[in-house]
Parts: C-alpha cells; structure tokens; sequence
C-alpha cells in the first residue's frame, strides 16, 4: 500500500472511531441528565419549569461534544490536513 492510500485508511478508521466513541459519552451523559431531571420533578412538582429550563442548557452543552466529534470527523474526510500535504508532496516531487 502507498502512502496516499495509507493515509486515507488512517484518516477514515479514526473518523468513524471518533463518531463512534464521540456520540456514546454524550448519550450516556444526556440519558443521565434526563432521567435525574424526572426524578426530581418527580419529587417537587412545582419546581418543574426551573428543572426543565436548567435541563435543556444542560442537553446543550453536552450535545455539543457530539457536534465537536462529528466536525472533527468530518475535517479528517472532507479536508484532511495530512491528505493535502501528502497530495502536495506528491505533486512536487513529479508523482
């Protein structure tokens, strides 16, 4: 195998390990999140507006590592630091 198609193995196997393992943390997290808000407006039902507003900034913020992971596998698909340099270096030494 080449250098070129080497890299784009690597490039691809990681992009699928970080939205894989990227998309599991924040939904454990967000299961988490949603079953201890139930809980407690379980238990003070009249509190359940300021539970719920806080819940929702807290889905957000854990969602967002999964968007983080998914940019970040989508730069190592679409515009890959490593594939261009290598297209470069190719290019320059006339292969």
């Amino acid at each position: 195998m080449d250098n070129l198609g080497f890299v784009a193995l690597i490039s691809i196997a990681t992009a699928g390990l970080t939205i894989a393992i990227g998309s599991i943390g924040p939904a454990l997290g967000e299961s988490r999140a949603v079953d201890r808000a139930l809980q407690s407006i379980a238990q003070q039902p009249d509190e359940s507006n300021t539970i719920t507003r806080t819940l929702f900034v807290g889905l957000a913020m854990i969602e967002s590592t999964a968007i983080y992971c998914f940019v970040v596998s989508m730069i190592l698909i679409f515009a890959n630091p490593f594939w261009n340099f290598l297209v470069g270096q190719l290019n320059a030494a006339g292969g």
